[in-house]
């Protein structure tokens, strides 16, 4: 399992994806779950990835592939709407493949061989937009009411992330509101963990892209995760006893 989130703010788009894949709890591993297809100053896509880690690594590494080889690729689409499409049907062909016989179905002989991406960024000529597509290799489009969303173990972070996330909040605090979502995640479900790479990206900038990771020793991530738990603490604590109770 893997927790991704992104956003599509005002001021631009925040991605970040933790880096822990396992097949049982003797079998853990990192990978990388943020892949960006760019063309400085005229594009920049990103791809959050999640689910089975063989189907989303083909995914990628034939839309990697095919920009060199075919005519019709992520790097000269025209909008990403057409990204969106492209990489529904990537991971459809992907699936009838390593899943002879399911159809349209991403489930064969009890195994998943479904995957789920974020896929969002600006190309020239459009606003910045984010994109959920889902195993079923359909998709739905960010809005300023719906301005996030998550991929994978997304139940945990959830709650801090619809009490904050607004269209208008500034990147700086939706980061932090991210990382906290992060670290809620991690805390209650061991398939998640760091490193968390995090990709910032300002509208309109088109600058060749410079994720950032999140290593276990990052200082500030480490006095945030603190914080966070102290202050919940402190609430809870100030919170009045239910004047009921002795009724009980």
């Amino acid at each position: 399992m893997t927790y991704c989130v992104a956003m599509r703010l005002k001021d631009g788009l925040l991605f970040a994806s933790d880096s822990r894949t396992n097949a049982g709890v003797d079998h853990i591993a990192t990978f990388r779950k943020m892949h960006v297809f760019e063309v400085p100053g005229e594009r920049s896509i990103v791809i959050l990835t999640a689910g089975n880690l063989a189907t989303t690594q083909s995914v990628i590494s034939l839309l990697q592939a095919r920009t060199q080889q075919e005519l019709h690729h992520l790097l000269n689409v025209n909008s990403l709407y057409e990204a969106a499409i492209l990489v529904g049907e990537t991971a459809r062909e992907v699936v009838r493949r390593d899943s002879p016989g399911s159809g349209d179905v991403s489930m064969s002989q009890g195994v998943d061989f479904g995957g789920s991406f974020i896929v969002g960024g600006q190309i020239r000529g459009e606003v910045p937009r984010l994109f959920n597509v889902y195993p079923q290799c359909n998709f739905i489009e960010a809005s300023e009411d719906t301005p996030y969303f998550q991929i994978g173990e997304s139940k945990y972070g959830k709650p801090i992330l619809d009490r904050v996330i607004q269209f208008d909040t500034p990147l700086e605090q939706a980061l932090k509101c991210m990382l906290i979502s992060f670290d809620s995640t991690i805390r209650s479900n061991l398939s998640v963990g760091l490193p968390i790479d995090v990709l910032r990206y300002k509208t309109d900038a088109f600058a060749k892209a410079r994720p950032y990771r999140i290593e276990e020793n990052n200082a500030w991530f480490n006095r945030t995760r603190k914080a966070w738990s102290s202050g919940l603490r402190k609430v809870f604590g100030q919170i009045p006893e239910a004047d009921w109770f002795d009724q009980l």
